[in-house]
């Protein structure tokens, strides 16, 4: 029976990670899995959240499941964290997730039991999965040019001009900050007319929010999303503990809708509905860790002070590599790089550049040249930037 079954396609950014691993050279630099890495290469785990494991293994007197949606306090804090007071509780469902690609799952899912023939409105550039569980949830999609190559920056024409195409009932999926994979963000006028854009043509703003804190801050890297909360009437926002956090094994993420208060109930339990046909009851250790955290105002500072530390460190050697650059190719081709945020941007190159890097160079980005700042080190830095000016 399963002989019929379609090969799968390999995810590229988990076939780097395995060349990389089975590459035997120690000069090696892996610029692809996106995760955070501390200068000695490692993904630690923050301060905080082993004190609030502690305190969870001290006091915590029960494994037993929460509700459908999670526990609502982690619901709570994390809206409050993502939104601030933007939104109107009484106008907010939401759900814990498995982590922000549960989210985007339960987001794309819960359109499609509202509005089936909707398109969804995916950046070109974007995360592959958006792609990939858009058609999972039985959906169309269609791109919308975002990122200009020769600038660095957002391309706002021909991003407009795209959407022009959206109907009624479509969804826009926008990255809050941070774009993955090109580092470029809306600015506070962009949000403002994408509120504006999406008011006149009733679409539904989809905003995936993976990287709050690595831009320039907790509450300025969310200005855009609650910019939106106060001016549309229909939102979906997802947001993962992952990187800010540095929880990524443990899955944790919010999937959460504004909309009328008198939709609210059947918002809520149609999320609910999915939870149960999926992996009925959320994971909690992860969202359990997150409540203590937001919620203790020593262990809230420890974090925000690491986090910012996380973040000065990928801006410095954002510029540091920008400079390496620019030493090494002799011109300011690769400076936008210095103005960009979170931990990717994308170079470009051919599949046979990017080869070259890797087999010439022990440098390993993900094809079309995303790469990892967080990957980076001072010690790597000049051999990275000597291998691009070399390639590309």
């Amino acid at each position: 029976m399963f002989k019929v079954l379609p090969a799968p396609t390999a995810d590229p950014i988990l076939k780097v990670m395995t060349l990389f691993r089975e590459d035997p050279r120690s000069a090696k630099v892996d610029l692809g899995l996106g995760v955070y890495k501390d200068p000695q290469g490692r993904t630690p785990v923050m301060r905080a959240v082993k004190t609030a494991e502690q305190k969870l293994v001290n006091e915590q007197d029960t494994k037993s499941y929460t509700t459908l949606s999670g526990d609502p306090a982690f619901r709570q804090a994390m809206a409050g964290l993502v939104l601030g007071d933007a939104a109107d509780p009484a106008r907010l469902a939401g759900t814990t997730s498995t982590g922000g690609t549960g989210g985007v799952k339960l987001g794309l899912d819960l359109v499609h039991a509202a509005n089936p023939g909707a398109t969804v409105w995916i950046s070109a550039p974007t995360w592959p999965n958006h792609m990939a569980l858009t058609k999972a949830a039985g959906l169309q999609w269609k791109p919308y040019r975002y990122y200009d190559a020769e600038t660095g920056a957002v391309a706002r024409e021909a991003m407009w001009q795209d959407l022009e195409s959206a109907r009624a009932g479509d969804v826009v999926i926008l990255h809050g900050c941070c774009h993955n994979p090109t580092g470029a963000d809306l600015n506070a006028d962009d949000w403002a007319q994408v509120a504006a854009f999406c008011n006149a043509r009733g679409l539904i703003p989809f905003v995936d929010f993976a990287y709050q804190g690595f831009g320039d801050g907790l509450d300025k890297d969310a200005a855009g999303v609650r910019l939106l909360a106060g001016r549309v009437e229909r939102l979906i926002v997802v947001a993962s503990a992952s990187k800010n956090f540095g929880l990524y094994r443990e899955r944790t993420g919010v999937c959460l809708v504004q909309c009328p208060e008198d939709e609210r109930a059947l918002v809520q339990g149609t999320l609910e509905t999915l939870n149960r046909q999926t992996i009925s009851f959320p994971p909690d250790h992860g969202a359990r860790v997150v409540t203590e955290i937001l919620g203790d105002a020593a262990m809230r500072a420890e974090w925000s002070d690491e986090l910012t530390a996380m973040r000065d460190r990928m801006n410095g050697l954002r510029r540091s590599l920008a400079r390496a650059l620019r030493d090494a190719c002799g011109s300011d081709r690769f400076g936008f790089l210095a103005d960009q945020r979170g931990m990717f941007s994308v170079l470009g190159g051919t599949d046979e550049q990017i080869l070259r890097l890797r087999e010439e160079f022990g440098v390993y980005v993900v094809g079309g040249g995303r790469l990892n700042m967080a990957g980076l080190t001072d010690e790597s830095i000049p051999q990275v930037a000597k291998a691009i000016a070399a390639v590309l």
